[in-house]
């Protein structure tokens, strides 16, 4: 006699009730707190940029109800008027002076120039800082880490070693904003073909959030 089918038990009400309400926390917990964290920044930018507005313009002047979002878009608009005047002659010719006094100042200098650095690394669109991911060999070996190319290292770290290395970023979990700077030698670099966004998704999240799985590239010898 052939085997007789298995029938599935039928789930319970508490069961079904159960996995309907894991289904909703799935789907609802994503845009909540997408939604939450996107009013939060815009309130944190209204609170301190709506201040700054002089009231003859600022709507909220002439209307009975605020308008979220306002000082966002006053910070956008300004950041734009800035750029524009600092791209011509005489903004560069200010700033260049604006430089030279705080060049003079032994912290503060620092500071900005470190800033500014920093800042003219992630906006250029020239760099491809952090847009490579790899795996290193930390904190020990056998153990593996995902990390982000920062950049080559051609300065006075590379000529008092042995070995070629590159500046490596290793983000911590789940706050990928901090983290360690590392010089790795090039050899004991295995590059990822997941892109930035997939590697961020998998340091934030502990490993739970998996990137999709890629094709695995041949060996052009083979």
């Amino acid at each position: 006699m052939p085997d007789k089918l298995k029938i599935k038990p039928k789930k319970t009400l508490f069961q079904r009730t159960k996995t309907y309400f894991l289904t909703g926390l799935v789907v609802a917990s994503p845009v909540g707190i997408t939604i939450y964290l996107a009013l939060a920044f815009i309130d944190l930018i209204d609170r301190n940029v709506k201040p700054l507005i002089p009231a003859i313009y600022n709507p909220e002047t002439y209307l009975p109800f605020p308008l979220p979002g306002l000082g966002l878009v006053f910070l956008f608009l300004m950041l734009t008027f800035l750029g524009f005047f600092a791209a011509n002659y005489l903004g560069k010719t200010l700033i260049r002076i604006g430089e030279r006094i705080l060049n003079r100042m032994p912290i503060v200098r620092s500071v900005y120039n470190t800033l500014k650095q920093i800042f003219e690394t992630v906006v250029s669109e020239e760099k491809s800082s952090f847009q490579e991911v790899v795996l290193i060999e930390y904190p020990r070996k056998d153990l593996w880490a995902i990390a982000f190319i920062s950049g080559e290292n051609t300065g006075e770290i590379q000529s008092k070693l042995p070995k070629d290395v590159i500046n490596v970023f290793l983000p911590t979990t789940p706050n990928p904003t901090s983290g360690f700077l590392l010089f790795v030698p090039k050899k004991d670099i295995i590059r990822l073909d997941m892109s930035p966004d997939e590697g961020a998704k998998y340091v934030i999240s502990a490993g739970l959030v998996d990137p999709s799985v890629l094709p695995v590239k041949k060996d052009e010898k083979s």
